[in-house]
């Protein structure tokens, strides 16, 4: 059996180079590369290494590596770019000079990444749950400002 840091070191460059949706696919290619070891000790590699699991473009899930700011995009890399933005986008609603997006679970994420790119100058930053993002506009944008900006990145 391999030692921890070269069994970590694997799991990232699985991850990296290829799409697992599942802990069992991971398994199966630790094993083939003769690392014996449980789900459990697999979840815990994948706890320590702050995997996410995110939705992918054909509608399932996919493990992405806390690393840089390609996080969100990795698992949309072969989508079309405004794809996952139709598919997980539900609506939008007002408080205030704030907006609040409902999205499908899993999907606010790369969603609130596109915002917050798309629309730096006029957007302060969003705040993204599981299934809501929060959208802190600029002092000087008002409601309708806001709503064209976020209809030329929203399907609004």
């Amino acid at each position: 059996m391999k030692d921890k840091s070269n069994r970590l070191l694997l799991i990232k460059d699985i991850i990296k180079n290829n799409k697992i949706g599942s802990q069992e696919e991971m398994l199966a290619i630790l094993q083939k590369n003769n690392f014996d070891l449980t789900q459990a000790t697999l979840s815990r590699d994948l706890k320590q290494l702050k995997v996410a699991k995110m939705p992918d473009y054909e509608g399932g899930y996919v493990y992405v590596l806390p690393e840089g700011p390609n996080v969100i995009k990795a698992a949309w890399s072969k989508a079309p770019e405004a794809s996952y933005i139709t598919n997980g986008f539900l609506s939008v609603d007002y408080c205030g000079a704030f907006a609040v997006v409902k999205t499908k679970p899993g999907y606010s994420g790369g969603i609130a990444a596109d915002i917050d790119q798309k629309a730096s100058s006029e957007i302060l930053g969003t705040i993204a749950g599981d299934d809501t993002i929060l959208i802190i506009p600029r002092d000087h944008i008002t409601r309708p400002e806001l709503t064209r900006i976020l209809s030329e990145i929203l399907p609004i």
